[in-house]
């Protein structure tokens, strides 16, 4: 009878559950449902392997059918976890009055981001409906490299997230990515502006532990509002760390 090795089968559990985690990180508010091809090319698992995957958590819950022939979508159990985190963060809880204010005074949309595996995640959002244009962010949302949230979130994150988000770019993008990350951090607020005149600009909230989350304004076209949004901005994410109980600056600034 072959010996069995318990450190052999737990770096096999391990690698299990990481590629479980990989998996569930494929979906989001424009990937609804994939199928196994899909998760295969995304992962770079062979399809037999990534359809046992996907059948093995449907089975526990973590997946469901899709709508269409052949899909998965995230399932009722990551439904219940996810809604069970978000309600251990304190700052969701408190944030909405804040950000409902922060909108009405600003004349835009305001946005709160937590912390997610990948980089910020929107959680709430209050949009600006008095002007004609109204710029807004899907709650669920997983910020990408270019957002101001994402600068800010990167501000105060290891080096090992940074080189993740940073995974496949050219040399001059990740200069400008260090470069808008290191300003984020030096100023304590990070701004983007994109294509079509839209801009946004985002802060850190802090709590005890540190990052727990980013506040942003979204704007288009006229951006000489912008010095009077940071302020209010500022401001507001300045009164949130206040309230989570963590210093007025909750990390260090980089002063060279």
């Amino acid at each position: 009878m072959a010996n069995f090795d318990p450190n052999e089968a737990s770096n096999s559990d391990i690698r299990a559950v990481a590629r479980v985690g990989q998996i569930c990180a494929l979906f989001g508010p424009r990937v609804v449902e994939l199928t196994a091809a899909d998760v295969a090319e995304r992962t770079g698992l062979n399809r037999t392997t990534a359809y046992r995957y996907c059948a093995s958590m449907t089975a526990a819950g973590i997946l469901e059918r899709g709508t269409r022939r052949g899909t998965f979508a995230l399932g009722g159990l990551m439904l219940e976890l996810g809604i069970r985190a978000l309600g251990r963060q304190r700052i969701v809880e408190i944030a909405g009055p804040h950000l409902r204010k922060l909108s009405t005074d600003a004349r835009m949309t305001a946005v709160l981001s937590v912390r997610g595996t990948q980089g910020p995640v929107v959680t709430l959002v209050e949009e600006d409906t008095s002007r004609q244009v109204v710029v807004t962010v899907h709650p669920g949302t997983k910020l990408d490299a270019s957002a101001a949230q994402t600068h800010v979130y990167l501000a105060y994150a290891d080096a090992a997230v940074m080189d993740l988000l940073a995974a496949g770019m050219s040399p001059a993008e990740r200069a400008r990515l260090d470069s808008e990350v290191y300003a984020a951090r030096r100023q304590g607020y990070s701004v983007a502006r994109h294509s079509g005149g839209l801009f946004a600009v985002a802060a850190p909230v802090f709590d005890e532990k540190g990052l727990c989350a980013t506040v942003a304004l979204l704007g288009a076209g006229d951006v000489a509002e912008l010095s009077a949004a940071i302020e209010l901005l500022v401001a507001t994410a300045t009164t949130l760390t206040s309230e989570l109980g963590a210093p007025a600056n909750g990390a260090p600034n980089v002063d060279e």
